[in-house]
């Protein structure tokens, strides 16, 4: 769509302000100063590709299909010049619509935006299912600007009337492969059919299926096509280092690195971070809890970068915290680990970040903290780089303290076996002529476990469901059937018969059916209940199996080691805005 007068669009990029301090990566896109400004503070250094040519059309009020993995920086390319448009827009009306596939990406797109317009005062609300709907009524109520929302609680406000879309200027549709996916295809036209014709539409999908050119056809208006592609990588052009990942929910992030880092104690780390703040954040965090680290990124000085290159190729610090910008072109011999406390954002990223361990025949290892939504990513870095990276559960409490007292027993022997021990022997002689000489021994190891951060008070990290606790591979559905097409091969008609492909073989192994109190008289369809356990339970849509329908029920079949958490998490939720019943169903109840 083009701006017009009556399109309340953003100035143009000629007008962007040049002012001194502002990144002037940012500030050539065409981003006002209050943007800028926040930018800054947050400590974006520079536009990924995705925002560096995607801001501009957006802010010119032009429709955009935008292909860019997670990762990428897409949500700023997106959230920006939707809040330039907002804060000239009407206010306390919805002006803007976010639509996301899962409850996690709708609170983290949320607080995006939230964290970009602090400085416009712009109000913004998730949608999603799994939460009770009367706040969210009262919170429209009072008015907001931006909703992001998932498709489901969408089409749900949009029904009782409660969601007004007449005041909308612009739509975005943030990983639209990953909604098809979970059978929202229906929703997402029954949306936009209710939004204005003069609206401006952006499209972002991971990949561009032929399902995602149709929406597009339908919804976009001659939008200008963006593609971020990957740089090829050649096989075995990623070091030959140890590479694992811990998988975290981002709220836990910060504890999950310091677990982390507690157990490989490494000698010499880099950790790379997206932006300032995050260096500045992390790096004081982790000083006090008793590492030696320095921060390193654009808002240094030269000396201030010099003096802290110095110190850790000194060894003097053990920690050094970065932005990619910061890190390019610094020549670090000796670097024992690289940890990734971003997944970076893009492939080759992550193979310039891991290339600078494992250097001249020495032993590297690479750590990255993935959050649930980012396994997707990893499994891309995994095909371009031909390389394996494990997948596993961050640390527990137990498992930090008896690395502790492992690595103090290692240290004891080491001074056992070096002697010159006589200047203490009068203390220990002194004691176990009172005392045990096991429990005076005990005592002393307790004492330096005390002096090295052993009593600190410690919290369990929740433990996450990843892609080596999944169903086996037995147990998923070919990969041809995937999405909404799978869903439909597996429905059955009225009189019980396979609508579509046929199972072969029946159910697979370890897989178990479970109960839905609803079915097609409750409008219920296979996407409902795809969506609703994937968003309530926080599982990966494609371990659900075969899903059965009739007027009064729905078996679905899952994996049987995670029935228990799908049944407890349906039981808490609504389906269709009503209470339903949920178990797990026996064969023989069909006698």
């Amino acid at each position: 769509m083009k701006a017009d007068k009556n399109h309340p669009s953003t100035a143009s990029p000629a007008t962007a302000p040049q002012a001194k301090g502002f990144s002037p990566g940012f500030a050539a896109l065409g981003l006002e100063a209050t943007l800028l400004t926040t930018l800054e503070t947050l400590g974006y250094e520079e536009p990924t590709p995705i925002q560096r040519e995607g801001i501009p059309p957006l802010l010119a009020g032009r429709d955009l299909l935008g292909q860019a993995a997670t990762g990428t920086g897409k949500t700023a390319a997106f959230t920006l010049p939707l809040l330039q448009l907002v804060a000239h827009a009407p206010r306390r009306h919805p002006s803007a619509l976010i639509l996301v596939p899962t409850r996690e990406l709708a609170m983290q797109v949320s607080e995006a935006v939230q964290r970009y317009g602090k400085e416009l005062r712009i109000a913004v609300l998730a949608l999603y299912g799994g939460q009770a709907i009367g706040p969210q009524i009262h919170a429209l109520k009072r008015g907001v600007d931006v909703v992001v929302a998932t498709p489901g609680r969408a089409l749900d406000h949009i029904r009782r009337r409660t969601l007004e879309l007449k005041h909308l200027h612009i739509v975005v549709l943030d990983e639209a492969d990953e909604m098809l996916d979970m059978g929202f295809a229906e929703d997402l036209d029954a949306i936009l059919e209710q939004t204005p014709a003069s609206r401006q539409t952006a499209l972002f999908s991971a990949t561009m299926p032929p399902r995602i050119a149709s929406i597009a056809r339908r919804h976009l208006k001659d939008p200008v096509e963006v593609k971020i592609a990957r740089e090829p990588v050649k096989a075995g052009a990623a070091p030959r280092v140890h590479q694992t990942a811990y998988l975290v929910t981002r709220p836990y992030k910060v504890a999950a690195l310091a677990r982390v880092l507690a157990m490989l104690s490494p000698k010499s780390a880099l950790v790379f971070c997206r932006t300032r703040l995050e260096v500045d954040e992390l790096t004081a965090m982790l000083n006090g809890r008793g590492h030696r680290a320095e921060a390193i990124h654009g808002g240094l000085s030269q000396p201030q970068r010099d003096r802290v290159m110095q110190a850790f190729r000194a060894g003097q610090i053990e920690l050094l915290v970065a932005t990619d910008v910061a890190a390019r072109g610094l020549d670090i011999p000796h670097v024992s680990h690289v940890v990734n406390y971003d997944v970076p954002s893009a492939s080759e990223v992550y193979v310039h970040r891991i290339g600078r361990t494992g250097r001249a025949g020495r032993e590297g290892a690479a750590v990255t903290l993935v959050e649930p939504r980012e396994q997707r990513l990893m499994r891309n870095i995994e095909q371009l780089t031909k390389s394996r990276i494990e997948i596993i559960a961050v640390p527990t409490v137990a498992d930090l303290r008896a690395k502790r007292l492992e690595r103090m027993k290692a240290s004891i022997q080491e001074i056992l076996a070096a002697g010159d021990l006589d200047r203490f022997r009068v203390v220990v002689e002194s004691l176990t002529a009172r005392f045990d000489p096991v429990e005076v021994a005990a005592a002393a190891v307790k004492l330096a476990d005390r002096s090295q951060g052993g009593e600190r008070a410690e919290d369990e990290i929740p433990a996450v469901r990843g892609r080596n606790d999944e169903a086996p591979r037995m147990a998923r559905r070919p990969p041809w059937e995937s999405g909404e097409r799978a869903r439909s091969a597996m429905t059955k008609d009225r009189e019980g018969r396979p609508q579509g492909r046929p199972s072969r073989g029946g159910r697979s192994a370890g897989m178990v059916k479970v109960y839905v109190g609803a079915g097609r008289t409750a409008g219920v369809r296979p996407g409902d209940l795809v969506g609703a356990i994937a968003n309530e339970a926080g599982i990966n849509a494609n371990v659900i199996g075969a899903i059965e329908m009739t007027d009064r029920f729905s078996l679905v079949d899952v994996p049987e080691e995670l029935a228990r958490g799908i049944i407890e998490a349906l039981g808490r939720t609504r389906i269709k805005g009503q209470k339903v019943a949920v178990r797990l169903f026996h064969e023989k109840e069909k006698a």
